[in-house]
């Protein structure tokens, strides 16, 4: 990726090269597929200095490549309106198509038109790909150009933003460096990504939070308070039992509980009853999903 910064853009702290260029590696990983509103939608995740900057929730298929989502770097789900068509199936030159919709709140204009096929040379190497430009009208002004080679994908992507008087904003170019190959998925650091809930567990809704219970403790309350969360967010607690003796196997699952976030911010708690017979003693964790994702886990202790 080559980041192009213009003169009325602040980039304190952002190291350029000689040329007044940012260079950087990044990885575009189809990791899986995650369920968006009941359809199965692949997800591409870009990997940028070990963090992932966002993700496309996207469907490959006779029409082309659409992006019906995109979660962005703070976690947050949005959803375009209609899905966004990025390519559309088959390409000939002539072939248009546009986006009027919305992403998110967010009015958004598009349109594209396949200028024809040329050869690009980028660090991969040498494709045949037919060239896409596309211009946005709202929500700023932008243009995209794009060239997709059939049985590979887009090799190369070049997005400009410019003021009102036409001097360059910020300029994106990504450039296809290696063929696609299955590769592990890059490690993301924890302390980049931000946290989409602060939790912890304890004896009562309000009281202090700890780790350590005994065996009588009437009700243990696991509890969560969103960070961003997008509304209608699904947060599930898992009760699992680590270690509690040779009558249940590791990692026991012994409850669930869920509810849907209300607000960015909502807050909650899921409670657990003692058993009849109380508590076994020993290590127990809760883990917490956010849209069935893991997003945080908290270990606890059964005592005497």
């Amino acid at each position: 990726m080559t980041e192009e910064i213009g003169k009325g853009l602040n980039v304190s702290n952002v190291k350029a090269d000689a040329d007044g260029k940012i260079r950087l590696p990044v990885l575009y990983r189809l990791d899986g597929t995650e369920d968006v509103d009941g359809k199965n939608l692949l997800k591409f995740e870009m990997h940028r200095g070990g963090t992932i900057t966002n993700t496309d929730l996207l469907t490959v298929d006779e029409h082309g490549i659409t992006c019906w989502a995109r979660v962005n770097l703070d976690g947050e789900l949005v959803k375009f309106s209609p899905p966004q068509p990025m390519i559309t199936a088959p390409l000939k030159k002539g072939t248009a198509w546009n986006f009027d919709g919305h992403a998110g709140e967010l009015k958004v204009q598009q349109h594209y038109d396949v200028i024809g096929e040329e050869r690009v040379d980028v660090p991969a190497g040498k494709f045949q790909a037919f060239k896409i430009h596309g211009d946005q009208t709202m929500p700023n002004r932008m243009t995209i150009d794009r060239w997709f080679a059939p049985g590979v994908g887009i090799v190369k992507d070049v997005t400009t933003m410019q003021d009102a008087k036409g001097d360059l904003l910020q300029r994106i170019s990504l450039e296809l460096a290696d063929m696609p190959q299955v590769v592990e998925r890059p490690e993301v650091k924890s302390d980049i990504a931000p946290k989409k809930l602060l939790v912890s567990v304890a004896k009562d809704r309000f009281g202090k939070p700890i780790t350590s219970f005994s065996a009588n403790t009437p009700e243990i309350y696991a509890r969560w308070q969103g960070q961003r969360l997008r509304e209608g967010a699904n947060v599930k607690a898992v009760w699992i039992a680590e270690n509690i003796g040779e009558d249940f196997p590791q990692d026991y699952k012994i409850d669930e509980a869920s509810a849907v976030a209300t607000s960015p911010t909502a807050r909650g708690a899921f409670t657990l009853a003692r058993p009849e017979d109380g508590w076994m003693p020993g290590d127990y964790r809760v883990e917490f999903y956010v849209d069935n994702v893991l997003v945080d886990a908290v270990k606890m202790k059964i005592v005497q």
